[in-house]
């Protein structure tokens, strides 16, 4: 059977961080969250568009609570500023959606010097999750939902020496490797919270083929080729609007029998409804664990759940 909007249960008394809640798929995760009663913290960059997107939620849900923090993914000095601002206000945080990132960029850098497409979509979210870490361990039972692609059957495992693939940079190859340690995140980060006996779970959700801003925006960049012109088209034509492609990282966030360490997607992989994938290289133990070595080294931040929860 089909899973909608409708089958999320109440969210009253719950707290939602969606990052990237500005537009596009976090737009609509925030207001099916907030319509369901959640508080939603509205993280993003643009503050011009959030506030655009908040107002939007509002008129569809009046009442709702919701509010806007500033977050930069590119930059560290901003992600503090942000967890910081979210824990003084909010002691416990029961979802966490990593949602935000950009696709195909020319070589880039963040203002700490990363790749942009992995310091945004994975680093900027290791951080975040990391400094926002003890709030989801006091909830009772949170849920933290990282975003990649079907790209990411196209990457390959973070290499420590070359993590910015400084050696040969490819656009395309960048953003596939950083949407499997997107994945890979997700999958460490739920064996940690099962080794270390607490409710919260880690989940991946990918919303398949869907006609959001991310096509247009790599076509703007001029990173995507050839290939960028393409995807915008076939996106415009054929592709799932972001309601629909919402409902996978959704089902992922709220479903009662959504277990850790899965990955929602699409039934037909472009589209369809949201449905429970089959894991491609579902282990990856050393790939996660070099994950976990680069992203440490990089950040200066470590996730640790045992070391958290012994604090």
């Amino acid at each position: 059977m089909s899973w909608s909007i409708e089958d999320i249960p109440r969210q009253n008394g719950r707290v939602a961080v969606v990052t990237g809640a500005n537009g596009g798929l976090g737009e609509i995760t925030a207001g099916a969250l907030a319509g369901k009663g959640a508080h939603v913290v509205m993280a993003a960059r643009d503050q011009a568009k959030a506030t655009a997107a908040r107002d939007r939620l509002l008129a569809q849900h009046p009442g709702a609570s919701v509010e806007i923090v500033e977050l930069d993914l590119g930059d560290l000095a901003s992600v503090e500023r942000a967890a910081d601002a979210i824990l003084a206000a909010h002691p416990a945080i029961d979802l966490l959606i990593n949602n935000a990132g950009v696709m195909a960029m020319p070589q880039r850098r963040t203002a700490d010097g990363f790749e942009s497409q992995l310091g945004i979509n994975h680093l900027g979210h290791w951080a975040l999750t990391a400094r926002l870490l003890p709030a989801v361990l006091r909830a009772p039972a949170a849920r933290v939902v990282t975003l990649t692609s079907g790209a990411q059957h196209l990457g390959r495992p973070l290499d420590p020496d070359d993590p910015f693939l400084d050696r040969n940079y490819k656009p395309w190859l960048a953003y596939a490797n950083s949407k499997l340690a997107d994945r890979h995140f997700a999958q460490g980060l739920d064996r940690q919270f099962r080794a270390a006996g607490v409710p919260a779970r880690a989940l991946t959700a990918h919303p398949g083929l869907s006609d959001t801003g991310l096509q247009s925006h790599t076509v703007h960049e001029g990173g995507g080729g050839r290939l960028g012109p393409f995807f915008l088209t076939l996106t415009r034509r054929i592709g799932m609007t972001p309601a629909r492609g919402a409902l996978c990282q959704l089902r992922a966030a709220t479903d009662p029998h959504a277990t850790g360490g899965t990955m929602y997607g699409p039934r037909w992989n472009s589209s369809g409804p949201p449905v429970r994938r089959r894991l491609i290289r579902p282990g990856a133990d050393h790939a996660i664990a070099v994950l976990w070595s680069v992203s440490r080294r990089l950040t200066g931040l470590d996730i640790d759940v045992s070391r958290v929860v012994a604090a």
